[in-house]
């Protein structure tokens, strides 16, 4: 299933897209698309019965689509996840993954604006693979185990400010938690309709300029690598989200000089079978 959330911020009404195109409208069956929906396996039967009777209402395709997931717990990031972004930025490849934080507040929709912090000179753009999480899980003994705790995958937009992040001291929390900065979805594509998040392609244009096209199978810790190994370290819930990491091609990889963002600029992003994400910044 293709789950998401319609209408405007802060009032976005739970939704599918069914496999016409049409939203399909869930306010009937659930309150909201969040972990508590995606732990209740009923609940999603319930959903998969009434799209495949055809009696859910459609919604106004014109309405704006926002974040898939709602209420989200804790949003984990990986960083240096792929092979040929660590070769562009000259890092070792990671022993272990290297995790940082972002604030579910930093979460808005797929075709939202995004805000250029003031002061900024090195705005950054990453395509990334999240990975929802379905089912709480704490130190998971293998990667089956671990892999039967995702709910579904979307599109997350790892927005960066570099200078924050790598140049004013201390962890990477400053340049990775501004205003917007995690556009996130369209679509909670369930895990049934992702057989390998290992075989995904992932692509992000600025201003219409290719800029990365990598493929979810160069990372460097998978996705079950990725999930069991967090759960070492902290219990993860329904609700919360992983992003796993961005493909060679940033703005940082570049020569100088690097091409940071700046208010004006066009980013489209897209991951294959999970849908696009198209941000225009403007200055904050």
């Amino acid at each position: 299933m293709k789950l998401l959330r319609a209408g405007a911020a802060g009032a976005e009404r739970p939704a599918l897209l069914d496999g016409d195109g049409v939203l399909r409208d869930l306010s009937a069956l659930v309150t909201d698309i969040d972990g508590t929906l995606l732990a209740d396996e009923a609940a999603l039967a319930r959903i998969r019965e009434e799209e495949a009777a055809g009696t859910l209402p459609a919604l106004d395709a014109d309405l704006r689509v926002g974040p898939p997931l709602g209420r989200i717990g804790k949003i984990v990031c990986i960083g240096l996840n792929y092979h040929d972004h660590a070769r562009e930025t000259g890092s070792p490849i990671p022993a272990e993954p290297i995790l940082f934080m972002k604030a579910p507040d930093t979460v808005v929709g797929p075709e939202d604006t995004v805000l250029v912090p003031r002061g900024s000179e090195k705005t950054d753009w990453e395509v990334e693979l999240a990975v929802v999480i379905g089912r709480e899980l704490r130190y998971a003994a293998s990667a089956q185990e671990a892999l039967a705790a995702v709910a579904g995958y979307a599109i997350a937009h790892d927005v960066s400010e570099r200078a924050f992040q790598i140049e004013r001291g201390g962890q990477w929390d400053k340049g990775k938690n501004c205003e917007t900065f995690n556009p996130l979805g369209p679509w909670l594509v369930t895990a049934d309709e992702v057989p390998d998040p290992q075989a995904l392609g992932l692509r992000l244009w600025v201003n219409g300029e290719l800029k990365q096209n990598g493929d979810t199978a160069d990372q460097i810790f998978p996705v079950a690598e990725v999930v069991r190994y967090l759960s070492q370290f902290m219990t993860l819930y329904p609700g919360d989200v992983i992003n796993t990491g961005t493909p060679a091609g940033v703005a940082l990889g570049h020569p100088d000089p690097k091409p940071y963002l700046r208010a004006g600029d066009v980013v489209e992003l897209e991951i294959d079978g999970l849908g696009r994400q198209r941000q225009v910044f403007k200055s904050a």
